[in-house]
């Protein structure tokens, strides 16, 4: 007997949804570090912790990612506006 393979299941709207927000938080994450980190840097972390609530199956690596870039972002940008002096908020 023959079996058919396994049809790959479709993804739903929501996880497709949650690769977006993912991308543009590290987006977000990646911009924090030259401007305004505190404003645009926790935006875009509760950004990425929104998206890796709502992406599952292939997009779950892309949302981890989006929250490590996005907390190294916050991270390295309030660094750099302490060192040069430039306003966090």
């Amino acid at each position: 007997m023959s079996t058919a393979p396994p049809v790959a299941e479709r993804q739903g709207s929501a996880e497709t949804v949650g690769g977006f927000l993912a991308a543009l938080a590290i987006f977000g994450g990646l911009i924090a570090i030259a401007q305004r980190p505190v404003t645009i840097g926790i935006t875009s972390l509760l950004i990425a912790l929104i998206a890796a609530a709502m992406a599952g199956g292939r997009h779950r690596h892309l949302a981890a990612a989006a929250v490590a870039v996005t907390a190294t972002g916050w991270l390295v940008g309030m660094i750099v506006c302490v060192i040069t002096g430039r306003p966090l908020w």
